[in-house]
């Protein structure tokens, strides 16, 4: 199958997503992509900007059978403006995030344009994919309710159209090498998120003031892009645990951030926010013991476990529970890498690129047919 992929933000996780995929996928792709760049910009003018570029390729003779983009391409603009050149193609769109239930500060702060734009793409592609089942049931509901807000017309009908041409395609994760002995030394502990309010960096650093109060050692690597506005906890956490850290900020290589994986005991998650977890899937991957809120999208990750066996990888969202299951971790750091053994086979098993290419190549011809 011949299919043109459509990517206004090629980096990030779309990026991840998009090389993973095409590099052992059996289809034929042609990849027309934008910068990752300026993201709000992006999504308003890709649609003409892509089809511009389109259409010099089908004058040089492109052919297709099928269009895959993501969710910040206005997919229904990108069709009128390419009706006829390529307008009778099927299309699936994919959502690694959403602007209806993205988190914003302020609700008064949401620009619901975005919205109604995820809105038309969903009802102009014939599959609409989510990267996790939780991100389609918030996406859902959170569709269903602005839609009750209109004044009229407000088509509830149309959530179960999207409904019904949805489905759950999670990505895939990179490889990583086995690890080798563990390093002598205290509990090696990894923070790694976006740099943004919804991870809940103060909950991450509250819970290790109470290691420092029983001064429990434990050696600290808090990793993360940072944005224009840094949450002010940073500043003081990078002072206050001075003593502790290791690597801290955004790691420009590939290498860097994987030795930070194989080097970590226990990677914890207090996010308010997350559609699918890959940071967290990276580091099961990587043999890193998780601790994960029991909520948003990461239940998920553990799936393929038996319930008791997901008991020990998840806490239950409160600071105190978090610092509990620190205190104890920190008491034998060697049993981190003795319980995650089943769990880095089940996630590879899961998630690894080896597994989740033949099956979205299957999903998308499925789908595009």
């Amino acid at each position: 199958m011949r299919i043109l992929a459509l990517e206004p933000y090629y980096g990030g996780s779309h990026r991840a997503f998009l090389d993973g995929w095409i590099a052992d996928s059996r289809h034929s792709w042609t990849l027309l992509t934008l910068p990752p760049f300026k993201w709000k910009w992006r999504m308003r003018h890709s649609a003409w900007t892509l089809a511009g570029q389109v259409k010099e390729l089908v004058a040089e003779g492109g052919k297709w059978d099928g269009i895959f983009c993501s969710s910040l391409l206005d997919l229904a603009t990108f069709s009128g403006l390419t009706l006829r050149q390529i307008g009778r193609l099927p299309t699936v769109v994919y959502f690694h995030e959403n602007q209806l239930t993205y988190p914003v500060r302020r609700e008064a702060e949401r620009d619901l344009h975005f919205a109604f734009t995820h809105l038309s793409s969903s009802l102009a592609a014939q599959g609409v994919w989510f990267n996790s089942a939780f991100h389609r049931g918030e996406f859902l509901g959170a569709l269903t309710a602005l839609l009750r807000r209109m004044p009229d017309f407000s088509s509830l009908e149309i959530v179960d159209q999207i409904r019904d041409r949805s489905s759950i395609q999670n990505p895939g994760v990179a490889g990583f090498p086995s690890r080798g002995p563990r390093k002598p030394g205290p509990l090696r502990i990894l923070w790694a998120a976006r740099w943004e309010f919804d991870k809940n960096p103060e909950g991450f650093f509250r819970a290790l003031e109470s290691l420092e109060d029983q001064q429990i050692p434990y050696r600290l690597n808090v990793l993360g892009e940072s944005f224009r506005e840094v949450p002010e906890v940073f500043a003081s956490a990078r002072k206050r645990f001075a003593h502790r850290i290791d690597r801290w900020g955004f790691l420009e290589k590939r290498e860097q951030y994987q030795e930070a994986l194989l080097e970590s005991d226990v990677f914890v998650s207090t996010a308010h926010h997350e559609f699918f977890g890959i940071a967290a899937a990276e580091a099961m991957a990587a043999g890193c013991r998780p601790l994960l809120p029991n909520r948003l999208a990461y239940p998920e990750l553990l799936a393929s476990l038996p319930e008791r066996g997901r008991r020990p990888f998840l806490y239950s969202g409160e600071e105190s529970d978090l610092a509990a299951r620190l205190e104890s971790l920190a008491a034998d750091p060697a049993q981190c890498l003795g319980e995650v053994a089943l769990l880095r086979r089940e996630i590879e098993k899961s998630f690894s690129w080896a597994a989740r290419c033949d099956q979205l190549d299957d999903a998308i011809e499925n789908s595009l047919e």
